[in-house]
């Protein structure tokens, strides 16, 4: 007699919907991996751009030279998106921030040009400190004034900044009669970049080591963490991969950029200042990272902490994501609002010291334009205009995709409107982007 078997069959899953199985595993992956879908569709918007302009410059957009270049252009606008972020989280708007970095530029230029070499002389010292002091100080102060006229007197954002963005204008050109001031302190000059204004290829190794050993230790303490507080925990090989690819791309990163070496000229200069012989085959000295793009990437540092850390970060993600419960929760909504502006202020003066160190100059109308790229760096990183969500790494890549899309245009000669034209396009695009994911996520 045969015996029946009483073992429950195992269940079998139903196929999974949702397209072929190609798009299914790709679908699985990124499940594995909880890496942002957004994020990697900017990776590949920069991608096409870079490859793009690479192929309609005749190979001079993807060169050291140039890239190097464009890593030193991106940081003002990187800076101040950083804020930004913040700003649109809390449901507000900042249209004023270039015509707020053209007054803090200014007065800092009037500050250690003018008016410094009175008390203690042209090039002490501690003239660079003086003048950031001070431009972080004024940033501070119309950031908040701002923010307080929105908070307290309840008049919206969009129309504070927006006179913010005629009034400081004018404030830029009055103080200087519309005049160019320059040239700056000469360690100031040194956070605009320049070849001077550099760390070296040595150094510039340290920190892509350092910054590739900082980004294996978040994912062991990240997966410390999840293990800690009984979350599930992504695959090792996910991990593993992840980790990979970061430190790949930092250590290539730095690899590529040393390969931008300092000009003959000034190659002989500088061996000439350390009374060595200039060796007959040339030299190869790396100019390495430049000081602006160390102060955006410690400021986007900075501003992740400040923004996933601090209890100033996530009330102001709770003011974004819903106001009146976060005032009913006993969040002083109105005082952080006014924080909020004010730490605006001071990245704005942080890219204003980058600006007019870089041009070794302030005129009245640098910043023009700005307050465009710096809202759409934000908002092509993924921060949503309905307020509430937002991140600062996206932002910084928002600013890359931003100002390759200007310098490339500059490179192959497109004409300044249709510049225009393609900003706002993308400008648009983002928004649109944005609206869709809030709408599909919601249903």
């Amino acid at each position: 007699m045969t015996e029946l078997s009483t073992a429950v069959p195992e269940k079998v899953e139903p196929p999974e919907s949702g397209g072929p199985a190609g798009l299914r595993s790709i679908k699985r992956l990124m499940q594995a991996t909880e890496l942002d879908t957004r994020l990697l569709g900017m990776l590949g918007a920069l991608a096409v751009i870079w490859i793009g302009f690479h192929i309609w410059s005749g190979g001079t957009f993807l060169t050291p030279r140039n890239l190097w270049n464009l890593s030193v252009q991106t940081a003002a606008v990187a800076i101040m998106a950083t804020g930004m972020v913040l700003v649109i989280v809390s449901r507000n708007i900042d249209l004023s921030v270039g015509s707020m970095l053209a007054v803090v530029g200014m007065a800092m230029a009037l500050f250690q040009a003018e008016i410094l070499p009175d008390w203690i002389g042209f090039d002490h010292p501690l003239t660079w400190v003086l003048t950031l002091l001070v431009g972080l100080a004024l940033g501070a102060i119309i950031g908040a004034f701002q923010g307080a006229i929105i908070a307290y007197v309840g008049v919206p954002s969009f129309i504070v900044t927006l006179g913010g963005l005629l009034v400081w204008r004018g404030v830029a050109w009055w103080m200087a009669s519309g005049r160019t001031i320059a040239p700056m302190d000469s360690n100031f000059q040194l956070l605009g970049g320049g070849s001077e204004g550099t760390i070296g290829g040595g150094w510039s190794w340290i920190v892509g080591i350092a910054a590739s050993a900082g980004i294996i230790a978040l994912l062991i303490n990240n997966r410390r963490q999840r293990r800690r507080f009984g979350f599930g925990l992504r695959p090792t090989w996910a991990d593993t991969a992840i980790g990979v690819v970061g430190v790949g791309v930092v250590l290539g990163a730095i690899a590529y950029l040393n390969r931008y070496y300092l000009p003959e000229r000034l190659a002989m200069r500088r061996f000439e200042e350390q009374g060595l012989a200039f060796p007959d085959g040339g030299a190869n000295i790396s100019l390495g990272l430049a000081y602006p793009v160390l102060i955006a990437i410690v400021v986007a540092l900075v501003m992740t902490f400040v923004a996933t850390r601090l209890t100033f970060g996530r009330y102001v993600f709770a003011i974004g994501g819903n106001p009146e419960a976060a005032e009913l929760g006993g969040i002083k909504t109105r005082f952080n609002t006014v924080k909020t502006f004010a730490l605006m202020g001071v990245l704005v003066a942080i890219a204003a010291s980058v600006q007019i160190a870089r041009l070794n100059a302030a005129t009245s109308g640098i910043g023009q334009l700005s307050e465009l790229y710096v809202i759409a760096a934000a908002v092509i990183g993924g921060t949503s205009l309905s307020g509430g969500i937002g991140t600062i790494p996206g932002a910084v890549l928002g600013a890359l995709v931003m100002q390759s899309l200007q310098s490339g245009m500059v490179l192959v000669g497109v004409d300044a409107p249709l510049q225009d034209i393609a900003v706002g396009f993308v400008l648009v695009v983002a928004v649109a982007i944005d609206s869709y994911f809030r709408k599909r996520s919601s249903t």
